[in-house]
């Protein structure tokens, strides 16, 4: 394996800050990528020494995995990898998919292919795109000498039942482990916000499972400084997105209201009064501490749901880096929603979870 300062010179050497991809936060707001400093390291890492399993990235919504994966697409092409990213939450062919320019002409006869066959629905094309990955890889061991491979697929689970997420992981690992011909390295990440699949995939063991957290106060701060215009304090803002950049592009998006992101992630997050009523202590008491959910007597249905709907990280992994892609959180830090084994996605999920129970008291003294 290599060592820290292996992955600390390769890092210098092939001048990261030169690479930084453009990000769009917002429709009118174009930032630079910052920060992710050890989420880039291990990027490298792997393609130094390729990966023996499929490397399964899961973490909050909205906490960067998918512009992390965008970023990790430059560093591979200047590592001389041959790149496949896919992401099948775009709605566009063009960002749904993004290769190597070497590889234009064999990706073009997959994707000719499959709208042939389906008639051309783009939505339907765009979904085809995760059976492709699979075959597009063998096909580059087979057509390149001794290629180095890397396949990167965001948010792949969405779309599929758990039992069916730990097949797809198979199907990635038996690439790896049983080639069509040579190569020289793989690497093959699969990053999802799913939380339902985790269990299944690990219980396989077909894959190496690894959290990414929201991001570091340091890093937020630069994302934070990026952001032209009147704004409420980083303090104030870090309290309520606990560093996540999606809920941060939300309330940038919202003109700073709080109040109108907290009432459209309630109903997102079908935060209903039957929802809210029925689970009202557990909810009161993992507001003021996450952790409470940890307990046994807690229902495991509440658990699932609370899972299913993207509220909670559950059964947190120790905070040693070398078991996160990135920064892992502090050990406990109830000002953002954290707890030891149980966290809130971000302080907004919590915070909406808050009013909905304030609102249901209200109608109750009514």
């Amino acid at each position: 394996m290599s060592s820290n300062n292996d992955s600390t010179d390769s890092f210098r050497r092939i001048d990261i800050d030169r690479l930084r991809i453009k990000v769009d936060l917002a429709p009118d707001l174009r930032v630079k990528f910052v920060g992710r400093d050890l989420a880039l390291r291990k990027i490298i890492d792997w393609a130094e020494r390729g990966v023996s399993a499929p490397i399964v990235v899961y973490g909050p919504e909205g906490c960067g995995k998918t512009t992390w994966l965008r970023q990790s697409v430059e560093i591979l092409k200047v590592m001389n990898y041959k790149v496949v990213y896919i992401n099948l939450m775009e709605r566009s062919l063009d960002k749904a998919l993004v290769y190597s320019e070497d590889l234009k002409d064999l990706v073009r006869e997959f994707i000719s292919g499959t709208l042939e066959m389906l008639g051309a629905p783009l939505s339907s094309a765009i979904a085809r795109l995760i059976d492709l990955a699979p075959a597009i890889a063998h096909e580059m061991i087979k057509r390149f000498r001794k290629p180095k491979i890397a396949i990167l697929i965001d948010e792949a689970f969405q779309i599929m039942r758990p039992e069916e997420a730990a097949v797809y992981v198979k199907t990635l690992l038996n690439i790896i482990e049983h080639p069509s011909a040579e190569y020289d390295r793989i690497i093959a990440v699969v990053a999802t916000s799913e939380g339902r699949s985790r269990s299944e995939i690990g219980r396989h063991r077909w894959a190496h499972l690894m959290p990414m957290w929201n991001m570091s106060k340091n890093d937020f701060r630069e994302l934070y400084d990026q952001t032209p215009g009147e704004k409420p304090s980083f303090e104030d803002v870090w309290r309520i997105t606990g560093g996540n950049p999606w809920v941060f592009r939300e309330l940038y998006m919202a003109k700073w209201n709080i109040n109108e992101v907290i009432i459209e992630t309630t109903r997102s997050k079908d935060l209903t009064p039957y929802f809210v009523d029925r689970w009202r202590s557990h909810l009161e008491k993992a507001i003021e501490d996450p952790d409470h959910l940890w307990h046994k007597d807690v229902p495991k249905e509440l658990i699932d749901e609370m899972i299913k709907r993207n509220l909670i990280i559950y059964n947190m992994y120790e905070r040693d880096p070398v078991l996160w892609i990135d920064q892992p959180p502090p050990r406990k830090d109830l000002e953002i929603g954290v707890g030891e084994e149980v966290a809130w996605q971000t302080p907004l999920h919590r915070e909406s979870v808050r009013r909905a129970l304030e609102k249901m008291k209200k109608t109750d003294q009514k």
